[in-house]
């Protein structure tokens, strides 16, 4: 039997969302109302209070990689509400959920965020960190867990040298705290006007994309020597593998998080693909993550936001009806960490 609190149905009243019935840009979100769903076996309903966009959100707003087409959908997005990234109160409970209870506040993934209710399967979801608002929660689900999963592949370790491209971003700013609170002397990669930023996430030292390629000989002497570096978290970043391979220790780990490289057909996977086919005949190990979305992991992250270990970086907040705004934002490079959405309740 579904749980709701005193006085509430489900699937009997409407709620806002953003809407989108064609692949394009920010031009196809349209503001409307739809039936607020009902939690299924293994489900909760909750009532969205902030979503957080990423490069993700673009992703499947535009259809691209269309190697990607067959499970979004070939013509038109299959699921229509944009978003993934959530925090909010659980308004229902669906049979087979334990572990959770109406009124919690919570972080988690959802097929559609960008609304005042979302559904989420109890396996991606986790309480939210009780020392962050809901704007600061929802940034972690998508690039928290990204970072996280990014820093263990690396097999990053205290003493460690690393590089990070993207520093500056939803998953490069979580990436820089995780790395550092591991023990490891990060070199954060991001444009000048962003240092200051990234160097109190934990940098201590730092790379201008915009001064050139970023394997030109360094010349700050705090700067790992080429060659040097035992892990590169490449996770915005454009370079060849092969040229990443440069910077690498003879026994250093290069993991290729995302890039806006390959074209239409393999964007954003192209140089993943390209690393774990070359890793079995160097040394070197290369990969390319595919990040996994885990209750257990957005746990951790929890905890490490309420001991101090990482802080959620914010940019900018916008309203729900602005939510094309936001995505504008973050294709204009500008942001430092996350663009946020926040969610108005009324039914």
């Amino acid at each position: 039997m579904t749980t709701t609190p005193a006085g509430e149905t489900t699937g009997t009243v409407t709620m806002k969302a953003i809407v989108q019935g064609r692949y394009g840009g920010s031009e196809t979100f349209e503001v409307t109302r739809l039936t607020r769903p009902e939690p299924g076996p293994g489900e909760l309903l909750v009532r969205v209070r902030a979503a957080a966009i990423d490069r993700g959100t673009w992703h499947l707003m535009t259809g691209l990689p269309l190697i990607a087409r067959p499970a979004i959908g070939l013509r038109k997005p299959k699921t229509p509400v944009p978003g993934r990234d959530t925090a909010g109160t659980i308004a229902a409970v669906g049979p087979g959920v334990t572990g959770f209870a109406v009124g919690d506040e919570v972080i988690g993934t959802a097929a559609g965020s960008l609304a005042e209710y979302a559904l989420i399967p109890v396996a991606r979801l986790a309480h939210a960190p009780s020392s962050a608002t809901p704007e600061q929660a929802a940034t972690l689900p998508i690039s928290g867990l990204t970072a996280l999963q990014a820093v263990r592949a690396a097999r990053i370790t205290a003493g460690d040298r690393v590089l990070i491209t993207g520093a500056s971003g939803g998953v490069g700013s979580y990436a820089v705290q995780i790395a550092a609170s591991a023990g490891a002397l990060v070199t954060a990669v991001a444009s000048g006007a962003k240092e200051d930023f990234v160097r109190s996430l934990g940098a201590t030292a730092f790379i201008d994309y915009t001064g050139g390629p970023i394997d030109r000989t360094p010349t700050s002497p705090e700067i790992s020597p080429i060659g040097r570096f035992d892990a590169i978290l490449d996770i915005a970043g454009y370079l060849p593998v092969r040229r990443l391979r440069r910077l690498l220790t003879a026994g250093g780990t290069l993991v290729v998080v995302g890039a806006e490289t390959g074209g239409r057909w393999t964007d954003g996977v192209q140089r993943q693909l390209y690393a774990a086919l070359t890793s079995p005949f160097v040394r070197q190990r290369l990969t390319g993550l595919i990040s996994k979305e885990t209750g257990e992991d957005m746990a951790e992250l929890a905890a490490m936001v309420d001991d101090g270990r990482v802080r959620p970086a914010v940019d900018s907040v916008f309203p729900l009806d602005d939510a094309a705004s936001a995505m504008e934002y973050l294709l204009s490079g500008r942001a430092c960490g996350k663009l946020v959405v926040t969610v108005g309740t009324g039914r």
